[in-house]
């Protein structure tokens, strides 16, 4: 198993894709219209009878269209999504329920009733869609889910620079769909973060959802002229796809590097300690979530208890006990009770290790000042 694993990862000297900057940059709110595709967006409102030509707003020939009045981050983000790609870079955003007119647009999303990939209609209001993104998830799609379903591999790789069939750019699609869209899908579609019947502990105003409705045109507000909505609809497209980027920025930056290095280490625990419960991060970098998902994909057995890594400021060694899930205080294997709340030389002479610096009370976590001592504490933690 391990040695399959060795041939198909590239988990050595990982060097990320080249991401093209100019899309990834933050983008200040004054550039973001210029920069949501290659090409300018137009926001407009078709209603009956306006006669839709290049006269009132149509000119670059491609036409994406959703609903107008009050708007939200799903359809806000699939319009920014969708001119991200080759068919639809530099279309023009109409906004109307007419469904004379979204029979004549080039794509329609969050409104019309129906969802047809053939025709590029993406609506997931109308009874019996149960559409799901796949691979494992299993929340209702919105339209952004929809169109990051049907396009999100072309996006990604388009920015990394590389073919749709890269590995890299499936684990991407996967992870940013786990991480960023998967919440807004089940946001927009009512569903429960959590399976409980008790109200919330607390309001949150503050996610992505939250803000984009945040610009729609305050009721208080005298003007609630169409102008005005579709300008704030470009807004929301623009604070919507600027924090889609960050994210693939994140992934591209960070998330990858990461798990190729957790990667390598949890493949070399064999080399640490025979009994390959204990990981070694020869780099420090964000471990936990990349290994939980690397131990289910690779079937590990027996599950990490403890990974060293080096505190950077101290320049000692960390042993930290790997926790039953990410969300999870409590830990696999703790470190021993009778090691918890002992500092420095008591806790050296209590269990005959030199170096030891302090076992934290929950046993969560411990720390000597060097490699070896920090192994032998994991090590004997492990007898315990």
């Amino acid at each position: 198993m391990l040695a399959a694993w060795r041939l198909s990862q590239r988990a050595v000297n990982f060097v990320p894709p080249r991401v093209r900057s100019q899309t990834l940059n933050p983008l200040p709110m004054a550039a973001a219209a210029a920069a949501a595709s290659p090409k300018r967006l137009r926001v407009y409102s078709s209603v009956a009878g306006d006669g839709v030509d290049s006269a009132n707003g149509a000119g670059s020939g491609r036409r994406v269209g959703t609903h107008n009045g009050s708007f939200h981050c799903d359809e806000a983000l699939g319009c920014y999504l969708i001119r991200l790609t080759s068919q639809f870079a530099g279309a023009d955003v109409v906004r109307t329920r007419d469904p004379q007119i979204l029979d004549t647009l080039d794509a329609v999303l969050d409104v019309g009733g129906v969802y047809d990939p053939s025709r590029h209609h993406y609506d997931h209001h109308q009874k019996g869609f149960n559409e799901v993104f796949g691979h494992g998830f299993n929340t209702k799609l919105s339209s952004a889910g929809l169109v990051y379903k049907h396009f999100g591999k072309e996006i990604i790789a388009k920015e990394l620079e590389v073919s749709e069939d890269h590995e890299d750019v499936h684990r991407l699609y996967l992870a940013i769909y786990k991480s960023f869209v998967e919440a807004l899908d089940a946001i927009d579609n009512g569903i429960n973060q959590y399976d409980t019947d008790q109200p919330p502990k607390y309001v949150n105003n503050t996610h992505l959802s939250s803000r984009v409705g945040r610009l729609n045109p305050d009721w208080t507000d005298p003007d609630q002229s169409p102008e005005k909505e579709n300008a704030a609809f470009q807004q929301a497209m623009m604070l919507a796809g600027s924090e889609f980027m960050e994210s693939v920025r994140f992934h591209v930056k960070s998330w990858l590097p990461a798990r190729s290095i957790v990667l390598e280490c949890l493949l070399s625990r064999g080399k640490v300690d025979p009994s390959e419960e204990i990981m070694v991060l020869d780099r420090f970098c964000p471990w936990k979530l990349h290994l939980f998902e690397l131990e289910e994909e690779m079937k590990i057995d027996p599950l990490t208890k403890y990974v060293l890594y080096q505190d950077e400021r101290s320049k000692g060694w960390r042993v930290q006990a790997v926790s039953v899930a990410p969300d999870r205080f409590e830990s696999r294997k703790p470190l021993p009770e009778k090691w918890r709340g002992l500092r420095d030389d008591e806790l050296s002479n209590d269990i005959g290790i030199p170096g030891c610096v302090f076992v934290h009370m929950s046993g969560f976590i411990g720390g000597n000042k060097t490699y070896e001592g920090a192994l032998e504490m994991a090590r004997a933690a492990l007898k315990c």
